[in-house]
């Protein structure tokens, strides 16, 4: 007689990671719930709504065969980078930027989608180059290629912050391939020689500014370095156990900018104080410990790329974005997931989480769910 409790099909579900992530949800929520007067509109129910549909989609990707992801990589690559161009050509512009395509029912930024979507085609193409390659220019040039345009197409839109989170997504994984550590060191010293030059050519005056606002905040200190002063202001004075719930000053009196979005760990920590701050950090660590212990276990090379790759592009926006309120790194508009007011980080966290689940059941279920 069958005396289990929780229906099967419940309880084979992930909730290591599921409660967490609804744990660190519904804490975003909550904080946007504050930052909007003590409403949910018009930002914390659309939060918590997002992150149950991209759930259910997640839970969808992790019912995948492998077999799916190889055939889908190129293809997949190939259609964002269609619509990277396109966003060149009728993309809206806000904000000065072109980043947007409006689908009508939605509007969709291609570049979001490439973050994972690198990282599947670069563990695609690895996985089919033979081991004897992988020391070779067959193992680093094409890969170059692949990851050469979109990047270049995201720069042009300009999007510093999404370009840097596809490169780094890419160099996991060419790394993790077990690529020469020469071509690394070497690429570092080329960087350290090109990056001034690029800094000066390539970059625009808001993006140089930013920079020099990162290394002095009071430079300019109610212009370009008010987003930084103002979030230090936040985290600061919330101290050990914070000011209490709908109590601060800085997001309800509007002297914190982007409070909703790329600021809101600076909103959570002047509520919430330093305690709030260990259980976004504590969250986060279990999630990317799970991923990392996912990544460990699977069961060939296509599957460990793909599942670090994803873990690694979930920290890439973490730690950018912790760096970044805190004055540790310059402002590059990289929202905090699972937080975050929008809804293509969470749809893109959200593939990336899904992914990782998708690894999981193949860890699991053995050579059946790999075809």
């Amino acid at each position: 007689m069958n005396t289990r409790i929780v229906p099967e099909p419940i309880a084979r579900q992930p909730w290591i990671v599921i409660l967490p992530l609804t744990a660190l949800v519904c804490f975003g929520g909550a904080v946007l719930y504050s930052a909007a007067g003590g409403n949910f509109q018009p930002w914390a129910l659309k939060h918590v709504l997002r992150f149950v549909l991209f759930l259910g989609m997640a839970l969808v990707i992790a019912r995948a065969r492998r077999g799916w992801f190889q055939f889908a990589a190129f293809p997949i690559y190939g259609i964002l980078v269609v619509l990277l161009v396109l966003v060149e050509i009728i993309g809206g512009i806000s904000g000065g930027s072109q980043r947007w395509i409006n689908l009508g029912f939605m509007t969709l930024q291609p570049s979001e989608l490439m973050k994972p979507a690198i990282v599947l085609v670069l563990a695609r193409f690895y996985d089919a180059l033979p081991p004897a390659m992988t020391a070779s220019w067959r193992a680093l040039v094409p890969a170059l290629g692949i990851l050469g345009v979109p990047a270049a197409l995201v720069m042009l839109q300009p999007d510093l912050g999404t370009a840097l989170a596809i490169t780094f997504g890419a160099i996991v994984v060419i790394f993790l391939a077990g690529t020469p550590l020469k071509w690394f060191i070497g690429g570092g010293l080329a960087a350290a020689v090109a990056g001034p030059i690029a800094f000066f050519t390539l970059l625009h005056d808001y993006q140089r500014k930013r920079v020099f606002v990162f290394l002095d905040p009071q430079s300019d200190p109610l212009g370009s370095g008010y987003h930084i002063a103002q979030s230090e202001i936040a985290i600061g004075s919330g101290g050990f156990f914070g000011k209490g719930f709908l109590n601060g000053s800085q997001s309800h009196l509007d002297y914190l900018p982007e409070a909703h979005t790329d600021f809101v760990f600076a909103t959570m920590a002047e509520e919430w104080g330093m305690l709030g701050g260990l259980f976004v950090l504590g969250v986060f660590g279990l999630i990317l410990r799970w991923a990392l212990q996912v990544a460990r276990a699977a069961p060939d090379r296509f599957s460990q790329l793909l599942a670090t790759g994803m873990a690694f592009t979930i920290f890439f926006y973490v730690a950018i974005n912790l760096s970044m309120v805190m004055g540790l790194a310059p402002v590059v508009g990289i929202p905090l997931p699972f937080m975050s007011h929008g809804g293509s980080s969470m749809m893109t966290n959200m593939i990336c989480i899904g992914t990782i689940m998708a690894v999981d059941r193949w860890n699991k279920s053995g050579p059946r769910a790999l075809a």
